[in-house]
C-alpha cells in the first residue's frame, strides 16, 4: 500500500540552528499516528513544512506517492492537508459556516457578492458527517471549545483533506468532550483520512493512536507500534532517560496557615466556600469545567471580588480587594491562561520574574537592573531554566519554561501561599516531572500549594487531601487514602450514593 504521507531525509537549518535533520517516516491511509516529543523536538517545524509556511533545506515529502512542495499555506490545502491548531484560527463574530469558507468564498453568478445559502448548504452538509447538532448559521462564538474544534474538522473535509494534524486538540476539553473527539477521528480514520496527532497527554495518545514517531533534538528517535509499546518506554525515547517513578510525598505541617469561611463570588457562582490549607500541604481541588474551580482561585488571588465570606492566613482576618493586596498577603497566583494572564510575551524572562516585585529591586523610583539580574541568575537557576538565557523574551521559551518563570516570580515575592491552575497544561512530559519536583520542594519548605487541574492523575500524584467542587460549592473532601479517578468523578457528576467526609455536601437533587 503507497502511504499516504512520507518524510524522506527532511533536514531545516536556520541561522545557527539545525532544526530538523534527516527526518524520515511515513503515514499510512487511515492511520491516527502520533508526532511525539518535549517541546522543542522538532515537531512544529515539521508541521510548518507539511503546512506550506516553510520549506525544507533540504529532504522531500510526498503525498499519495506524489513529490509534494508547498509555496504556501493555500497551496497545501488544495492538497488535502488540513492544520487543526491549538489556539484556533477562527473568527468569533463570524457565522460557522462564514468561518469554514474563510478565505475561500463561494460567491454568487456573478462573481461579486458571498453566496451565503450555497456556503451554509455546504457547511451543513459536511458537519453532518461528524455532528449535526451544529448550526451552520450560529455565531461560532457561541460555541463551546469542543464544537469550534468539530467545526475545524468539518472544514477540513469540505477541502476533501487526506492529511489531518492536529496540535494539542484536547487542551482545553474535558474528558466526556474528549471521547466525543475520539469518535470522530476514529470515524475520519475509517474513511481513509490519515491523521497526525500531536499531544502531551500520553493515556489519549494510547488510546486512540495506532502507531507513533518520537523527535528529540530535531532528529526521529524511532517509530513504534503503540499497541506493543510501554508507555515508560516511549517516554524515555521522547527524553532521553528513564523519568523516576512519580510518588507522593507528604510534608504537611501541623499548623493552619489558610482558612477559608464561607466564601462567595460577586462576579462567579462560587457559593459558600471553606476550607484549610496547612502549611508544608499540597491541596488539590478537581471538578469538572465550570465547576467554579478556578474562579475560586481568582477569588484568593484578590482578581475577583469577594461579595461574602472571609480569609484567614496565620489566624489573622485578609482584606482581599486586588491582586496587590493578595501579593502582599504572601499569596502568589499561577494562572490557567499562562500566555494571556500570566506573562508578557515580548519582555525577557527576568523582568517577567521580577514583575510584583520591582519595588524590592528599585531604589530612588528608579529600577536596580544589576539586582533584577542577580536574583534573576540564582532563582531561575533553581528551577532549572532551559535555556539558561534571562535576557531572552520569554515568548521565545517552552511552555514548561515560562510555568518555571512564573514559579521564580513568586519565590522572588517571597511568596508562602502558591495557587496552581493548570500548572502542567500544554508541556512536555519531561518539564511536567520537573514542575512536580517544583511543587514538592515547595511544600518541604513549609510553603501551602493550591493545585487545581483537569488530570486526575495529576492531581492525585501531588495531593495530600482534595476538594472536589460542584456548582460552584463544596461537594466532598478526600483524604489521601480516600483517592481514586472513581471517586472524584462520582462526586464532581453529583453521586450521591458514595459517602466520604463531606463539610458542604449538596443535596442529591442538585
Amino acid at each position: 500500500m503507497t502511504a499516504r504521507l512520507r518524510f524522506d531525509g527532511i533536514t531545516k537549518t536556520f541561522p545557527g540552528v539545525k532544526a530538523l535533520t534527516d527526518v524520515s517516516f511515513e503515514i499510512a491511509p487511515g492511520e491516527i499516528h502520533a508526532l511525539l516529543g518535549e517541546n522543542g523536538a522538532g515537531k512544529s517545524t515539521l508541521l510548518r513544512i507539511l503546512s506550506g509556511v516553510g520549506k525544507p533545506t533540504s529532504g522531500e515529502f510526498y503525498v499519495d506517492g506524489e513529490l509534494a512542495s508547498f509555496k504556501k499555506p493555500e497551496s497545501a490545502r488544495l492538497a488535502g492537508i488540513a492544520m487543526i491548531h491549538q489556539e484556533l484560527q477562527q473568527v468569533p463574530n463570524l457565522t460557522v459556516a462564514q468561518n469554514m469558507f474563510l478565505g475561500h468564498q463561494i460567491k454568487t453568478a456573478g462573481g461579486v457578492l458571498v453566496n451565503r445559502r450555497e456556503q451554509e448548504k455546504r457547511a451543513a452538509e459536511a458537519l453532518a458527517m461528524i455532528d449535526p447538532s451544529i448550526d451552520p448559521s450560529a455565531p461560532i462564538k457561541t460555541l463551546k471549545v469542543a464544537q469550534r474544534q468539530i467545526v475545524e474538522i468539518a472544514r477540513a473535509l469540505l477541502d476533501k483533506a487526506k492529511i489531518i494534524a492536529m496540535d494539542e486538540p484536547t487542551s482545553s476539553l474535558t474528558p466526556a468532550e474528549f471521547e466525543r473527539l475520539a469518535t470522530i477521528i476514529e470515524k475520519l480514520s475509517g474513511l481513509g483520512v490519515a491523521i497526525i496527532y500531536v499531544s502531551h497527554k500520553m493515556d489519549e495518545v494510547f488510546r486512540i493512536c495506532h502507531r507513533g514517531t518520537v523527535m528529540r533534538d530535531g532528529k526521529v528517535v524511532g517509530s513504534v507500534d503503540l499497541k506493543d509499546t510501554a508507555e515508560a518506554d516511549v517516554i524515555a525515547m521522547m527524553v532521553g532517560r528513564e523519568l523516576q517513578h512519580e510518588e507522593h510525598n507528604s510534608f504537611v505541617k501541623e499548623d493552619v496557615r489558610v482558612e477559608v469561611r464561607d466564601l462567595s463570588s460577586a462576579v462567579t457562582h462560587v457559593r459558600g466556600v471553606s476550607f484549610t490549607v496547612r502549611r508544608g500541604e499540597v491541596l488539590g481541588i478537581a471538578g469538572l469545567v465550570g465547576s467554579g474551580r478556578t474562579e475560586l482561585l481568582r477569588l484568593l488571588a484578590g482578581v475577583d471580588t469577594i461579595a461574602s465570606g472571609t480569609v484567614h492566613i496565620d489566624g489573622s482576618v485578609l482584606k482581599l480587594t486586588t491582586p496587590r493586596s493578595a501579593i502582599a498577603a504572601g499569596i502568589g497566583l499561577l494562572p490557567e491562561e499562562r500566555k494571556r494572564e500570566g506573562i508578557i510575551p515580548g519582555r525577557s524572562v527576568s523582568v517577567n520574574m521580577a514583575l510584583p516585585s520591582f519595588g524590592k529591586f528599585s531604589k530612588g523610583g528608579l529600577v536596580r537592573h544589576r539586582a533584577v539580574s542577580t536574583s534573576a541568575n540564582e532563582l531561575l537557576k533553581r528551577v532549572n531554566l532551559r535555556p539558561f538565557q534571562i535576557d531572552r523574551a520569554i515568548r521565545l521559551f517552552s511552555g514548561g519554561n515560562q510555568q518555571k518563570a512564573i514559579i521564580a516570580r513568586w519565590l522572588a515575592a517571597g511568596s508562602e501561599i502558591l495557587l496552581f491552575d493548570e500548572p502542567t497544561r500544554g508541556i512536555d512530559v519531561g518539564a511536567k516531572s520537573e514542575i512536580y519536583h517544583l511543587i514538592e520542594q515547595l511544600a518541604a519548605e513549609g510553603k501551602s500549594i493550591i493545585v487545581v487541574s483537569s488530570e486526575l492523575p495529576e492531581v492525585i500524584r501531588l495531593s495530600d487531601r482534595v476538594l472536589v467542587m460542584r456548582n460552584g460549592r463544596i461537594a466532598a473532601e478526600l483524604d489521601r487514602d480516600q483517592l481514586s479517578e472513581q471517586t472524584i468523578v462520582a462526586h464532581a457528576v453529583g453521586d450521591a450514593g458514595l459517602k466520604t467526609k463531606s463539610p458542604q455536601q449538596e443535596p442529591s437533587h442538585v
